[in-house]
């Protein structure tokens, strides 16, 4: 299995859903499972199937999560400051405009909300980067460059 890796908020949030689904969202599918049995027929119930469908993907989100949290490795940023490394929130600067990031793993990447993914180009081309350093990244649209400016 491949080794992910993680902040510890995103561990949280994890172990959050899981709890969530394991407990309470199970019990509600099974309730729906139950009360659409009552319909009669379970051939032509789609009140049913759709229950069925939604216990099905509850489930595997369960085993997803349960097998991401075993082969995950939380990120130590403490041990690398002054280094992008995952869990770094940087503040950079491209063209003349600062932008913020904070470096994560995949799973918890979120582009909108300026979560980049360790795994993705721009990830990838900040870690171990320090600050003043001139980050150049090769895109589609041609090299971008970036300067390191704080790491958190």
């Amino acid at each position: 299995m491949n080794e992910r890796i993680l902040t510890l908020e995103g561990l949280e949030k994890l172990k959050t859903e899981l709890e969530y689904l394991s407990s309470e969202k199970r019990k509600e599918v099974a309730e729906r499972i139950k009360s659409a049995k009552e319909y009669g027929d379970l051939s032509e119930n789609a009140e049913y199937q759709e229950a069925k469908e939604e216990q099905s993907f509850v489930e595997g989100r369960i085993l997803e999560l349960e097998s991401i949290i075993k082969t995950s490795v939380v990120a130590d940023n403490k041990q690398s400051k002054g280094i992008v490394s995952v869990g770094s929130k940087i503040k950079v600067e491209k063209d003349a405009q600062e932008s913020e990031f904070t470096i994560v793993g995949s799973t918890e990447a979120d582009p909108v909300n300026n979560r980049i993914s360790v795994e993705s180009p721009l990830g990838e081309a900040f870690l171990g980067a320090k600050v003043g350093e001139i980050v150049e990244i090769e895109l589609p649209v041609g090299k971008v460059a970036y300067k390191v400016l704080e790491i958190k």
